[in-house]
């Protein structure tokens, strides 16, 4: 989260012209924006194996589904009307809703189980965007995958033009790997889930979902006032 908050900080320096970076070519943006995005999906798998095996109910889990696909359809929204050109129609939030769903239940499925297929998945999901561009190239009909309508499945040769784009592959690909280590920790480490961190880092970790919607408004806002007053 505070990684998080320092990149989108920068972010909007640049927006307001007040930093001269390339966020969308520069491998020192690019790079940090992959890192932030693993993690953010990876703990969201971990946490799912935590859920499990504690035994929240589909209904506790849904209504915190709920709350991350309409966040989603605010960011879209939100970002047409500041960005109507690269608006975000399959971001973070996006993409986190349609994997919950199904890491939810394959982990359902899988609790207990060898987590070697997870990570076998995992990898495969990992994988395949690698060799898009070949496919592509040798099989003309997967072009339909570049369209708006499938490219939230990531099988693609080419980028679209959005602001944040967080597709199916090859995230779910880390969000099974983060199944696994949770599954995994909960068996054979089950004292590591008791958190050690400090407790403003905990409350971030408890309010990851408000913070994540809130924090850019307030820094947007923040920049647009001293931009207005000066």
């Amino acid at each position: 989260m505070v990684w998080m908050t320092l990149f989108h900080f920068c972010f909007d320096l640049q927006h307001f012209g007040y930093l001269q970076a390339n966020f969308y070519s520069d491998p020192f943006w690019t790079l940090q924006r992959s890192a932030i995005v693993s993690l953010f999906v990876f703990c969201a798998g971990f946490s799912q194996a935590a859920a499990v095996h504690q035994g929240q109910s589909a209904a506790r889990f849904f209504r915190r589904w709920r709350q991350i696909a309409l966040c989603a359809a605010l960011v879209t929204i939100g970002s047409y009307l500041m960005y109507p050109q690269s608006f975000i129609y399959f971001g973070i939030l996006h993409g986190i809703a349609l994997m919950l769903l199904v890491v939810r239940a394959w982990g359902n499925w899988s609790a207990g189980k060898n987590t070697f297929t997870l990570v076998a998945f995992g990898a495969l999901a990992i994988a395949l965007p690698v060799f898009a561009g070949r496919a592509h190239a040798m099989w003309g009909a997967l072009e339909v995958f570049n369209a708006p309508a499938l490219n939230w499945i990531g099988f693609i040769s080419r980028k679209p033009v959005t602001e944040d784009y967080a597709p199916l592959l090859p995230w779910i690909g880390v969000m099974f790997w983060g199944l696994a280590a949770g599954q995994w920790c909960v068996g054979a480490r089950p004292q590591w889930l008791q958190s050690h961190i400090s407790k403003p880092l905990a409350w971030l970790g408890r309010w990851s979902l408000s913070y994540y919607m809130l924090h850019q408004l307030v820094m947007i806002g923040a920049l647009s006032l001293f931009v207005w007053l000066r």
